[in-house]
């Protein structure tokens, strides 16, 4: 292999590899987005004419953290999209993705609790140098619910961690991080 083709192919790599990294950020953005109500976070993962499909419900993008929001904030107290297995197929300006999810939501009560497992399945476009989603759809493979009520024992609140809050008062939201300021705590 030449110099130059070796430098071609190095330039294709990177390009990938940038590529590959945006669409990556843009999904992990999404499920931060969701966890803390960050509707200005959760609408930039959209293109503007951007479709999400949760079963029978479709949202443009500019609607769907609006819609999120209220449904979350009507079956739980908390909720953390936790994104796993993520493959993704690049061809020009369109990436065909999955990724896993698992979601944990606290419900009301803070006594019980459901664990969904499921995947987004995107097709997202990069449009003026910028990854987004173009459609997302949405499966759900498992759902289970359980008991959560160790939450309110004593033996776990005396531990003292750090509780997360669906606003910018979350302490991921604390740049830079330091001991200044004290968290929620459960």
């Amino acid at each position: 292999m030449t110099a130059i083709n070796e430098l071609e192919q190095l330039k294709k790599d990177i390009k990938y590899l940038m590529d590959r990294t945006a669409i990556m950020d843009c999904i992990a953005r999404h499920a931060r987005a969701h966890d803390r109500f960050d509707v200005e976070m959760l609408t930039a993962a959209y293109h503007p004419d951007g479709v999400d499909e949760h079963g029978y419900v479709l949202n443009d993008g500019p609607a769907y953290a609006k819609w999120a929001n209220a449904v979350h904030a009507a079956g739980a107290q908390l909720h953390t999209h936790n994104i796993t297995t993520h493959t993704c197929e690049i061809d020009g300006d369109t990436a065909h993705c999955e990724s896993y999810v698992i979601v944990a939501l606290l419900n009301k009560d803070g006594e019980t609790a459901r664990f969904i497992s499921g995947r987004y399945i995107d097709r997202l476009e990069c449009r003026n140098g910028e990854w987004k989603i173009a459609l997302r759809r949405s499966t759900v493979d498992v759902l289970l619910a359980g008991d959560a009520s160790i939450l309110k024992a004593p033996s776990f609140r005396e531990q003292g961690y750090s509780k997360g809050l669906r606003d910018k008062r979350d302490v991921s939201y604390q740049i830079p991080l330091s001991l200044d300021e004290t968290p929620a705590r459960w």
